[in-house]
């Protein structure tokens, strides 16, 4: 394949952010670098903060809540991600008691651009060239580009995005280096259910078997938090 060859992340039902005073943080493709975004790699460490903000405050859309109705009834309200189950009232109201605090998924955001970063990798938080994706690894450009809509989606999704496109980072480097197309890494490719069709939508209907197979791998793995890190730290 071409040296240009982009890798991608599927698309996202996601909103836009807005980030405290309202102006949207979605940048144009052909804007140039945002504030804050490193000349070589990563994300300085101010932008790097504002981030993690707003994806504590996107968190908070997950939290269930509680209604009390006129008649003294309760309703409870809450969001469900892809292949995850319905919740019992007792579940709802232990999460209630005890929200969750996506600090484990912020870690892991943390540690994985740290790593990228190191690696030589430029992160910008701007719209993919593919029209669809919620993030794609550019090697010829050593660039990797989220649409800054996943960051509205919370840590969860933020990180497995980020972690899908570090596993093809590391595929790149498993080939000839940070620019080199990459190659399979030899990880498990049984992708989980709820992302079973995933390969089947339309951002991948021409994809060559070659590129279906490396995005296999990532979808397969991109929940496994902490191995985007570990597989860039040993081939790259």
């Amino acid at each position: 394949m071409a040296a240009g060859l982009l890798l991608l992340g599927a698309g996202l039902a996601a909103w836009p952010l807005r980030p405290p005073g309202g102006a949207s943080s979605v940048l144009a493709r052909s804007a140039p670098p945002a504030a804050g975004l490193s000349p070589a790699a990563g994300l300085s460490p101010a932008a790097e903060a504002t981030l993690l903000q707003h994806l504590a405050i996107a968190d908070r859309q997950w939290l269930p809540r509680a209604e009390t109705l006129p008649n003294g009834a309760t309703r409870y309200h809450y969001r469900r991600r892809a292949g995850e189950p319905k919740l019992s009232v007792a579940e709802l109201r232990a999460l209630i008691a005890n929200p969750p605090s996506f600090g484990a998924e912020r870690l892991a955001i943390g540690e994985l651009l740290t790593v990228l970063a190191a690696a030589g990798v430029r992160l910008e938080l701007t719209q993919p060239r593919k029209s669809g994706a919620a993030g794609e690894w550019d090697p010829s450009a050593r660039t990797l580009r989220i649409q800054p809509r996943v960051v509205g989606k919370g840590s969860l999704e933020f990180a497995r995005v980020l972690n899908h496109e570090a596993i093809h980072v590391a595929q790149s480097c498993r080939n000839r280096g940070l620019r080199s197309n990459p190659r399979p890494l030899g990880l498990p490719t049984q992708v989980p259910g709820h992302l079973a069709g995933v390969l089947e939508e339309p951002i991948y209907r021409t994809a060559s078997e070659r590129v279906r197979q490396l995005e296999r791998e990532a979808y397969a793995n991109q929940e496994r938090l902490g191995l985007g890190a570990q597989l860039v730290r040993r081939h790259c």
